[in-house]
């Protein structure tokens, strides 16, 4: 592999304070209704939307996705793009020309239509929705084609393997940061890279993957989320994996929620 490795996993597992395993049986229980997914997406949908500085709360936009309660289009449209990229994924198996197409989706009120899906020719600096000061800066757009390759090859490795559940947690997390750290689009990276997340534990774990509030968690703790994605360091040349633990522990906390 060239980016995702498990020199990390023994420090991960060491320091893990929720028994995945244990967590992903219980999750067996859940009871599945035609309504299901149309909830816990958009608990997803707005909790990931909110991360990226979007006005609308998650209950109000439940009601919207449930009960057909109208809101101001400027409130619902990207949301609902990003809904319609979580239909897809839940349909369609995880590849690189599928994961285009989800951001083609989620991307429609975000940027015009010749950089949907397309990977970014521009460098990137990535900013605080808050504060607007500098997180850090993402990969050099000439590095951008390579480091994808290299990550998509990886990712296509890690489907084919047969993975326990703690070490399904664990390079889906990696994908996740490793994603969000190379910034390959223009926009809506945060968005995708959560779904991303999401998509490869499915893709491990089957349906029940999909009503894990992993988005809703990160939202919570936007602060720990955003602390920990800097962790590794300010520029993409110089990132250090070996710092990413406290990143890596978020997603297993999300099985509580």
């Amino acid at each position: 592999m060239k980016i995702l490795t498990d020199k990390y996993l023994n420090s991960y597992r060491a320091n893990l304070s929720v028994d995945i395993e244990k967590g992903v049986e219980q999750m067996d229980k859940i009871e599945l209704t035609p309504q299901s997914f149309t909830f816990y997406t958009s608990v997803a949908v707005m909790s990931s939307s909110r991360l990226e500085g979007e006005q609308m709360e998650i209950d109000s936009y439940v009601k919207h996705k449930m009960q057909d309660i109208e809101y101001l289009p400027e409130l619902v449209q990207k949301p609902n793009d990003l809904y319609q990229a979580y239909q897809f994924a839940r349909e369609n198996k995880l590849t690189v020309n599928n994961f285009l197409r989800s951001h083609i989706l989620l991307s429609q009120h975000l940027l015009p239509a010749k950089d949907r899906g397309v990977y970014r020719k521009n460098e990137m600096l990535v900013m605080e929705h808050k504060t607007g000061r500098i997180q850090f800066e993402a990969a050099p757009s000439g590095m951008v084609e390579e480091e994808m390759s290299k990550l998509w090859n990886d990712i296509e490795y890690q489907l084919r393997s047969k993975l326990s559940a703690e070490e399904v947690f664990y390079y889906a997390s990696f994908i996740h940061l490793a994603f969000v750290s190379i910034h390959p689009f223009n926009d809506g990276n945060g968005r995708a890279g959560r779904l991303l997340e999401k998509w490869f534990l499915a893709s491990h774990l089957g349906e029940k993957a999909w009503y894990i509030k992993s988005e809703k968690y990160y939202y919570l703790h936007v602060n720990e989320y955003y602390k920990n994605l800097n962790r590794v360091g300010m520029f993409y040349e110089k990132m250090d994996h070996s710092r990413a633990d406290s990143f890596f522990q978020m997603l297993p906390e999300a099985i509580n929620e």
